[in-house]
Protein backbone atom coordinates (compact mmCIF):
# COMPACT_ATOMS: atom_id res chain seq x y z
CA UNK A 1 0.00 0.00 0.00
CA UNK A 2 1.21 3.49 -0.44
CA UNK A 3 1.20 5.64 2.48
CA UNK A 4 2.05 9.69 2.05
CA UNK A 5 2.59 11.34 5.62
CA UNK A 6 1.78 14.73 4.99
CA UNK A 7 3.71 17.41 7.97
CA UNK A 8 6.89 18.95 9.43
CA UNK A 9 9.83 17.12 7.98
CA UNK A 10 13.50 17.28 7.19
CA UNK A 11 14.58 20.12 5.90
CA UNK A 12 12.39 21.52 9.00
CA UNK A 13 13.54 20.77 12.33
CA UNK A 14 11.65 20.10 15.72
CA UNK A 15 9.79 17.58 17.38
CA UNK A 16 7.10 17.03 15.12
CA UNK A 17 9.36 16.43 11.93
CA UNK A 18 11.22 13.40 13.73
CA UNK A 19 8.20 11.98 14.49
CA UNK A 20 6.75 12.46 11.27
CA UNK A 21 9.93 10.75 9.68
CA UNK A 22 10.00 7.91 12.54
CA UNK A 23 6.40 7.22 11.33
CA UNK A 24 7.27 7.11 7.82
CA UNK A 25 10.09 4.34 8.68
CA UNK A 26 7.58 2.63 10.34
CA UNK A 27 5.37 2.00 6.97
CA UNK A 28 8.34 1.00 5.75
CA UNK A 29 9.38 -1.64 8.10
CA UNK A 30 6.05 -2.90 7.50
CA UNK A 31 6.46 -3.22 3.73
CA UNK A 32 4.62 -0.27 3.02
CA UNK A 33 5.37 2.21 0.20
CA UNK A 34 5.53 5.08 2.25
CA UNK A 35 6.92 9.14 1.62
CA UNK A 36 6.53 12.58 3.17
CA UNK A 37 5.26 15.92 1.67
CA UNK A 38 6.54 19.09 3.79
CA UNK A 39 6.81 22.55 4.10
CA UNK A 40 9.05 24.72 1.55
CA UNK A 41 7.73 27.45 3.74
CA UNK A 42 5.98 26.65 6.77
CA UNK A 43 5.84 29.52 8.66
CA UNK A 44 6.75 33.32 7.45
CA UNK A 45 9.28 34.82 9.55
CA UNK A 46 7.55 37.53 11.19
CA UNK A 47 5.30 34.57 12.96
CA UNK A 48 7.87 31.88 13.75
CA UNK A 49 8.96 32.74 17.53
CA UNK A 50 12.35 30.50 16.76
CA UNK A 51 15.58 31.45 15.67
CA UNK A 52 15.55 29.47 12.61
CA UNK A 53 12.78 26.83 11.21
CA UNK A 54 15.61 24.95 9.36
CA UNK A 55 17.34 21.28 10.36
CA UNK A 56 21.08 21.14 10.41
CA UNK A 57 23.38 18.33 8.61
CA UNK A 58 22.11 16.14 6.34
CA UNK A 59 18.43 15.04 5.24
CA UNK A 60 17.49 11.71 7.17
CA UNK A 61 18.73 8.03 4.75
CA UNK A 62 16.38 6.21 3.61
CA UNK A 63 13.25 8.73 3.33
CA UNK A 64 11.66 10.35 0.07
CA UNK A 65 10.45 13.90 0.86
CA UNK A 66 9.17 16.18 -1.05
CA UNK A 67 9.62 19.58 -0.26
CA UNK A 68 6.61 21.44 -1.95
CA UNK A 69 4.06 23.19 0.54
CA UNK A 70 3.89 26.96 1.59
CA UNK A 71 1.52 28.21 3.85
CA UNK A 72 0.49 31.25 2.51
CA UNK A 73 -0.10 30.85 -0.78
CA UNK A 74 -3.16 29.54 -2.25
CA UNK A 75 -1.88 28.77 -5.85
CA UNK A 76 0.81 26.32 -4.40
CA UNK A 77 -2.18 24.73 -2.28
CA UNK A 78 -3.75 23.70 -5.26
CA UNK A 79 -0.59 22.96 -7.01
CA UNK A 80 0.63 20.56 -4.37
CA UNK A 81 -2.58 18.49 -4.45
CA UNK A 82 -2.11 17.76 -7.93
CA UNK A 83 0.67 16.58 -7.49
CA UNK A 84 -0.15 14.49 -4.73
CA UNK A 85 -2.77 12.71 -7.18
CA UNK A 86 0.04 11.91 -9.21
CA UNK A 87 1.76 10.03 -7.05
CA UNK A 88 -1.41 7.89 -6.47
CA UNK A 89 -1.51 6.99 -2.52
CA UNK A 90 -4.23 4.67 -0.82
CA UNK A 91 -3.68 6.27 2.06
CA UNK A 92 -2.80 9.91 3.41
CA UNK A 93 -2.15 11.00 6.89
CA UNK A 94 -2.05 14.46 7.86
CA UNK A 95 -0.16 15.99 11.11
CA UNK A 96 -2.69 18.59 12.88
CA UNK A 97 -1.38 20.50 15.40
CA UNK A 98 -2.11 23.67 14.52
CA UNK A 99 -5.57 25.77 12.82
CA UNK A 100 -2.85 28.17 10.90
CA UNK A 101 -2.28 24.82 8.73
CA UNK A 102 -6.37 24.76 8.17
CA UNK A 103 -6.45 26.81 4.77
CA UNK A 104 -3.61 24.82 3.54
CA UNK A 105 -4.72 21.13 4.50
CA UNK A 106 -8.09 21.74 3.47
CA UNK A 107 -7.96 23.07 0.76
CA UNK A 108 -5.14 20.28 -0.71
CA UNK A 109 -8.19 17.66 0.52
CA UNK A 110 -10.76 19.54 -1.33
CA UNK A 111 -8.63 19.08 -4.48
CA UNK A 112 -7.89 15.07 -4.16
CA UNK A 113 -8.90 12.70 -5.99
CA UNK A 114 -11.92 10.61 -4.85
CA UNK A 115 -10.59 6.78 -3.17
CA UNK A 116 -7.63 8.24 -1.68
CA UNK A 117 -8.63 7.69 2.73
CA UNK A 118 -7.83 10.74 4.44
CA UNK A 119 -7.09 10.62 8.03
CA UNK A 120 -4.90 12.86 10.29
CA UNK A 121 -3.58 12.88 13.61
CA UNK A 122 -4.77 15.55 16.10
CA UNK A 123 -2.06 16.63 18.55
CA UNK A 124 -4.45 19.06 19.31
CA UNK A 125 -7.98 19.46 18.13
CA UNK A 126 -7.75 23.46 19.38
CA UNK A 127 -4.69 25.35 20.33
CA UNK A 128 -3.67 25.53 24.02
CA UNK A 129 -3.26 28.98 23.20
CA UNK A 130 -6.56 30.37 21.93
CA UNK A 131 -7.21 32.84 18.82
CA UNK A 132 -9.69 34.21 17.05
CA UNK A 133 -10.89 31.94 14.30
CA UNK A 134 -9.04 28.86 15.62
CA UNK A 135 -11.91 26.97 15.77
CA UNK A 136 -13.51 27.90 12.11
CA UNK A 137 -9.65 27.32 10.55
CA UNK A 138 -9.30 23.88 12.32
CA UNK A 139 -12.94 22.98 11.15
CA UNK A 140 -12.21 23.96 7.55
CA UNK A 141 -10.05 21.00 7.53
CA UNK A 142 -10.62 18.10 9.99
CA UNK A 143 -14.57 18.20 8.73
CA UNK A 144 -13.22 16.91 5.31
CA UNK A 145 -11.37 13.84 6.60
CA UNK A 146 -12.15 10.59 6.98
CA UNK A 147 -10.89 9.48 10.41
CA UNK A 148 -8.77 10.71 13.19
CA UNK A 149 -5.61 9.58 15.38
CA UNK A 150 -5.08 10.92 18.51
CA UNK A 151 -2.68 10.10 21.32
CA UNK A 152 -4.66 11.67 24.34
CA UNK A 153 -7.39 10.12 25.50
CA UNK A 154 -8.64 14.03 25.99
CA UNK A 155 -8.48 14.88 22.46
CA UNK A 156 -10.20 11.54 21.81
CA UNK A 157 -12.78 12.88 24.12
CA UNK A 158 -13.02 16.46 22.75
CA UNK A 159 -13.32 14.84 18.95
CA UNK A 160 -16.60 12.88 20.29
CA UNK A 161 -17.75 15.83 21.73
CA UNK A 162 -17.49 17.87 19.07
CA UNK A 163 -19.10 15.40 16.20
CA UNK A 164 -16.27 13.98 14.81
CA UNK A 165 -16.18 9.78 14.27
CA UNK A 166 -13.96 7.30 13.22
CA UNK A 167 -11.81 7.79 15.83
CA UNK A 168 -8.61 6.17 16.69
CA UNK A 169 -6.77 6.28 19.92
CA UNK A 170 -3.63 4.70 20.08
CA UNK A 171 -0.38 5.38 22.19
CA UNK A 172 1.88 7.50 21.09
CA UNK A 173 5.03 5.66 20.14
CA UNK A 174 8.57 6.46 20.95
CA UNK A 175 10.81 8.28 18.78
CA UNK A 176 13.04 5.11 17.52
CA UNK A 177 15.72 8.16 15.58
CA UNK A 178 17.74 9.12 19.18
CA UNK A 179 19.88 6.93 19.57
CA UNK A 180 21.25 4.81 23.11
CA UNK A 181 22.04 6.42 26.08
CA UNK A 182 24.95 7.05 27.53
CA UNK A 183 26.52 6.81 31.05
CA UNK A 184 25.51 9.99 33.61
CA UNK A 185 29.51 10.70 33.50
CA UNK A 186 29.50 10.58 29.91
CA UNK A 187 26.74 12.77 29.17
CA UNK A 188 28.08 15.38 32.32
CA UNK A 189 31.43 15.10 30.15
CA UNK A 190 30.18 16.13 27.14
CA UNK A 191 27.91 18.74 28.94
CA UNK A 192 30.55 20.02 31.27
CA UNK A 193 28.40 19.28 33.65
CA UNK A 194 29.21 18.33 37.42
CA UNK A 195 28.63 14.06 37.23
CA UNK A 196 28.40 14.23 40.85
CA UNK A 197 25.25 16.63 41.28
CA UNK A 198 21.89 15.64 40.55
CA UNK A 199 19.66 17.04 37.98
CA UNK A 200 16.23 18.15 37.03
CA UNK A 201 15.39 18.55 33.35
CA UNK A 202 13.24 20.97 31.99
CA UNK A 203 13.51 20.06 28.08
CA UNK A 204 11.57 21.56 25.09
CA UNK A 205 10.43 24.64 23.59
CA UNK A 206 9.63 27.01 26.66
CA UNK A 207 6.07 28.41 26.01
CA UNK A 208 3.73 29.74 28.47
CA UNK A 209 1.10 26.56 28.95
CA UNK A 210 4.37 24.71 29.90
CA UNK A 211 4.55 26.12 33.62
CA UNK A 212 8.27 26.56 33.91
CA UNK A 213 7.28 29.47 36.38
CA UNK A 214 5.69 26.80 38.39
CA UNK A 215 8.77 24.37 37.96
CA UNK A 216 11.30 27.36 39.05
CA UNK A 217 8.77 28.48 42.00
CA UNK A 218 9.17 24.74 43.19
CA UNK A 219 12.43 24.97 43.50
CA UNK A 220 12.42 28.08 45.87
CA UNK A 221 10.73 26.28 48.55
CA UNK A 222 12.38 24.76 51.12
CA UNK A 223 11.64 21.31 51.19
CA UNK A 224 13.72 21.47 47.53
CA UNK A 225 16.37 24.17 48.66
CA UNK A 226 17.81 22.12 51.42
CA UNK A 227 18.43 19.56 48.50
CA UNK A 228 21.87 19.75 46.55
CA UNK A 229 19.98 19.62 42.69
CA UNK A 230 20.14 21.73 39.76
CA UNK A 231 17.85 22.49 37.32
CA UNK A 232 18.18 22.30 33.66
CA UNK A 233 16.25 24.37 31.66
CA UNK A 234 16.98 22.99 28.10
CA UNK A 235 15.09 24.24 24.99
CA UNK A 236 14.71 27.93 22.89
CA UNK A 237 12.54 30.57 24.69
CA UNK A 238 9.12 30.69 22.67
CA UNK A 239 8.08 32.88 25.52
CA UNK A 240 9.25 36.19 27.49
CA UNK A 241 12.68 34.60 28.31
CA UNK A 242 12.85 37.65 30.81
CA UNK A 243 9.87 36.29 32.71
CA UNK A 244 11.18 33.45 33.83
CA UNK A 245 15.04 34.81 34.52
CA UNK A 246 13.39 37.67 36.83
CA UNK A 247 11.49 34.84 39.21
CA UNK A 248 15.07 33.20 39.01
CA UNK A 249 16.71 36.03 40.12
CA UNK A 250 13.99 37.05 42.54
CA UNK A 251 13.88 33.45 44.29
CA UNK A 252 17.74 33.56 44.11
CA UNK A 253 18.03 30.58 42.26
CA UNK A 254 20.71 31.67 39.87
CA UNK A 255 23.29 29.19 40.89
CA UNK A 256 20.35 26.05 40.83
CA UNK A 257 19.34 26.59 37.52
CA UNK A 258 21.20 26.65 34.13
CA UNK A 259 19.26 27.75 31.27
CA UNK A 260 20.08 26.83 27.69
CA UNK A 261 18.18 28.87 25.48
CA UNK A 262 19.34 27.16 22.22
CA UNK A 263 17.06 24.27 20.01
CA UNK A 264 19.14 20.87 20.62
CA UNK A 265 19.27 18.88 17.64
CA UNK A 266 18.82 15.07 17.38
CA UNK A 267 22.16 13.77 18.08
CA UNK A 268 22.57 15.57 21.15
CA UNK A 269 19.55 14.81 23.14
CA UNK A 270 20.78 11.48 24.13
CA UNK A 271 22.72 13.59 26.52
CA UNK A 272 20.31 15.74 28.36
CA UNK A 273 17.96 13.54 28.93
CA UNK A 274 21.16 10.95 29.89
CA UNK A 275 22.63 13.43 32.66
CA UNK A 276 19.20 14.13 34.43
CA UNK A 277 17.59 12.03 37.09
CA UNK A 278 14.18 13.46 37.18
CA UNK A 279 12.36 14.97 33.89
CA UNK A 280 9.77 17.62 34.93
CA UNK A 281 6.55 18.91 32.75
CA UNK A 282 5.04 20.72 34.70
CA UNK A 283 2.17 21.66 32.47
CA UNK A 284 -0.46 24.28 32.54
CA UNK A 285 -2.49 22.59 30.23
CA UNK A 286 -1.73 19.75 27.40
CA UNK A 287 -3.21 17.48 25.24
CA UNK A 288 0.11 14.87 25.28
CA UNK A 289 3.62 15.20 25.32
CA UNK A 290 6.30 14.62 22.91
CA UNK A 291 8.96 15.10 25.98
CA UNK A 292 7.62 11.93 27.65
CA UNK A 293 8.21 9.97 24.72
CA UNK A 294 11.62 10.95 25.15
CA UNK A 295 12.20 10.03 28.65
CA UNK A 296 10.73 6.49 28.46
CA UNK A 297 13.08 5.91 25.51
CA UNK A 298 16.22 7.08 27.91
CA UNK A 299 14.11 5.14 30.94
CA UNK A 300 14.19 8.05 32.72
CA UNK A 301 11.66 9.14 36.11
CA UNK A 302 9.00 12.03 35.45
CA UNK A 303 7.16 14.05 36.99
CA UNK A 304 4.04 15.87 35.14
CA UNK A 305 1.30 17.60 36.24
CA UNK A 306 -2.16 16.58 36.58
CA UNK A 307 -3.55 18.37 33.03
CA UNK A 308 -4.70 16.89 29.97
CA UNK A 309 -3.54 13.31 28.91
CA UNK A 310 -0.08 13.85 30.63
CA UNK A 311 -1.18 11.38 33.64
CA UNK A 312 -2.53 8.55 30.99
CA UNK A 313 1.21 8.03 30.03
CA UNK A 314 2.16 8.53 33.38
CA UNK A 315 1.38 5.50 36.04
CA UNK A 316 1.79 7.71 39.52
CA UNK A 317 3.97 5.88 41.91
CA UNK A 318 5.31 3.53 39.24
CA UNK A 319 7.34 5.74 36.86
CA UNK A 320 7.26 8.87 38.21
CA UNK A 321 4.56 11.43 39.61
CA UNK A 322 1.66 12.87 38.62
CA UNK A 323 0.29 16.20 41.06
CA UNK A 324 -1.43 18.85 41.13
CA UNK A 325 0.24 22.16 39.43
CA UNK A 326 0.82 24.04 42.17
CA UNK A 327 4.36 24.48 43.60
CA UNK A 328 4.11 22.72 47.27
CA UNK A 329 2.64 19.56 45.18
CA UNK A 330 5.63 19.69 42.55
CA UNK A 331 8.15 20.50 45.17
CA UNK A 332 6.81 17.76 47.76
CA UNK A 333 7.13 15.04 44.56
CA UNK A 334 10.67 16.51 44.04
CA UNK A 335 12.09 16.35 47.43
CA UNK A 336 10.41 12.70 47.86
CA UNK A 337 12.24 11.54 44.54
CA UNK A 338 15.47 12.30 46.05
CA UNK A 339 15.14 12.04 49.45
CA UNK A 340 13.38 8.38 49.37
CA UNK A 341 16.02 7.01 46.19
CA UNK A 342 12.90 6.07 44.19
CA UNK A 343 15.12 5.78 40.95
CA UNK A 344 15.80 2.08 41.54
CA UNK A 345 12.40 1.33 42.64
CA UNK A 346 10.73 3.48 39.11
CA UNK A 347 13.20 1.50 36.65
CA UNK A 348 11.48 -1.46 36.26
CA UNK A 349 8.59 -0.12 35.90
CA UNK A 350 9.75 2.33 33.21
CA UNK A 351 11.40 -0.37 31.21
CA UNK A 352 8.04 -2.77 31.10
CA UNK A 353 5.44 0.23 30.40
CA UNK A 354 7.90 1.55 27.47
CA UNK A 355 6.48 -1.58 25.59
CA UNK A 356 3.75 0.01 24.95
CA UNK A 357 4.83 2.68 22.39
CA UNK A 358 6.00 0.94 19.68
CA UNK A 359 5.50 1.86 16.11
CA UNK A 360 4.91 -1.70 15.18
CA UNK A 361 1.49 -1.15 17.55
CA UNK A 362 0.42 2.28 15.61
CA UNK A 363 1.01 0.99 12.43
CA UNK A 364 -1.35 -2.19 12.91
CA UNK A 365 -4.11 0.01 14.57
CA UNK A 366 -3.98 3.11 11.76
CA UNK A 367 -4.28 0.45 8.92
CA UNK A 368 -7.68 -1.56 11.33
CA UNK A 369 -8.79 2.09 10.55
CA UNK A 370 -8.29 2.28 7.54
CA UNK A 371 -9.98 -1.03 6.69
CA UNK A 372 -13.04 0.58 8.65
CA UNK A 373 -12.99 3.84 6.94
CA UNK A 374 -12.91 2.26 3.46
CA UNK A 375 -15.62 0.03 3.96
CA UNK A 376 -18.05 2.98 4.89
CA UNK A 377 -17.04 4.85 1.58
Amino acid sequence: MKVLIIGPAYPLRGGLAVIDEAMCRAFLREGHEAELVTYRLQYPDLLFPGKTQLAEGPPPAGLKIHVWMNSINPFNWVRTARRINRLAPDLIIFRNWIPFMGPLFGTIVRFLKKGITTLAVVDNLYPHERRPGDRLLTNYFLRKLDGYITFSRTVERQLHENGFRNILYTPHPLDDNLGKGVSKEEACRHLGLDPQQRYVLFFGFVRKYKGLDLLLESFARPEVQQLDLKLLVVGEFYDDKERYMKIIREKGLGDRVRVVDDFVPVEEVRYWFSAADLVAQTYHSASQSGITQIAYHFEKPMLVTDVGGLSEYVPHGKVGYVVKKDPPAIAGAIADFFTAGRAEAFKPHIREEKKKYSWEIFVRNVLGLYEKVKKKK
